[in-house]
This record gives structure tokens, C-alpha cells and sequence, in this order.
């Protein structure tokens, strides 16, 4: 039995309506997967599964959401034991929880990203790529920087965004 992280792209399904936790552990529970598990509304997903690879793992999550949901939504997996050293590859522990972000990617970026990325950044932005994934520390508001709008699917690839408290909340269901 192995441990599984699932990020959905989205929990929004239309305007005013939001994908609710317990449905998304019974979605999990529906295709086979056991103790689902949710960190509060975040579009988060704990669970456990045989073994399997990732890439057929994410395309059974996002096939049964489109079929529970009616949307295609982006699911990122991970395995528990690398979502923990994701956790420990944080280059910016300093910064604030809710400022320091991950772009996981489901392909692992390049280094020449950052440079493509620097131009939309504030100096007082960090920038890293550790194990492919793009950590930024915002340094203020995401939302308040144009480096946010800069991080698209057609810029990047299949990603998602989580905050360094949610990496955090996750790392701590796993252990």
C-alpha cells in the first residue's frame, strides 16, 4: 500500500460553485483509492492505493473527476515519501508561509525558466527550482505581483500552485 498526494488545478467548477472535500474523498473512495483524506478546502487529497505509476494514477483522478464534476480539472500526484522531500527542498524556510509558493509541476521545468520568469519578477522576489518545481518567494501578496500572471499552463506546462503552509499541512498528514 502506498501513500499518494493529489493536487487538483482547480476546485472551481463554474461561478459560485466550488468542488466540496467530501465529495471529492468520495470521488476516491469510488475508484478504488482508501482513507481518503482532505487539508480543509485547498483542493488537496491524501490518499492511499497499490502502487502504480504516477502518470496512471493522475489520468484515473482526473478521468473520474471530469465523470463526477463534468470538468477536466489537472490532478498532480505525488507519492507521500516525495511529497516529504519536496517539503524539505523549501529554499526559502524564511519566508512567510503564505508567501512562499511551489509550482509543482507534473513535468519537471528546466533552469532556463528562471531567467524567462525574472522579467516579470520584483527584486525583492526569490526564484529556485528544486527538483523541477518552481519555488518563488513573493516577498508581499501574490496576487499583488505581475510574476503571478506569468505562471500559465502555455508558459509552464501542467502545474499547480500551493502555498508553503499548505505544503506544510500536507507534509504533516503524512507522517
Amino acid at each position: 500500500m502506498t501513500v499518494y498526494v493529489g493536487l487538483l488545478h482547480s476546485i472551481v467548477l463554474s461561478p459560485g460553485r466550488r468542488v466540496v472535500m467530501s465529495d471529492l474523498r468520495d470521488m476516491a473512495v469510488s475508484i478504488g483509492f482508501r482513507s481518503p483524506r482532505t487539508l480543509v478546502s485547498t483542493g488537496n487529497i491524501v490518499f492511499e492505493a497499490d502502487d502504480a505509476p504516477i502518470g496512471d494514477m493522475e489520468q484515473r483522478l482526473e478521468a473520474a473527476f471530469r465523470s463526477r464534476f463534468g470538468k477536466h480539472v489537472d490532478i498532480i500526484v505525488r507519492k507521500g515519501a516525495n511529497w516529504l522531500a519536496l517539503a524539505r527542498s523549501n529554499p526559502f524556510p524564511d519566508g512567510e508561509g503564505s508567501q512562499v509558493i511551489v509550482r509543482v509541476m507534473r513535468e519537471p521545468l528546466q533552469s532556463a525558466v528562471l531567467a524567462d520568469l525574472r522579467k516579470y519578477a520584483d527584486e525583492k522576489q526569490r526564484l529556485a527550482l528544486t527538483a523541477g518545481n518552481l519555488w518563488i518567494d513573493f516577498a508581499g501578496k501574490p496576487s499583488e505581483w505581475k510574476l503571478l500572471s506569468a505562471l500559465t499552463t502555455k508558459r509552464m506546462g501542467v502545474g499547480t500552485l500551493r502555498n508553503w503552509n499548505t505544503v506544510r499541512g500536507l507534509a504533516e498528514m503524512l507522517v
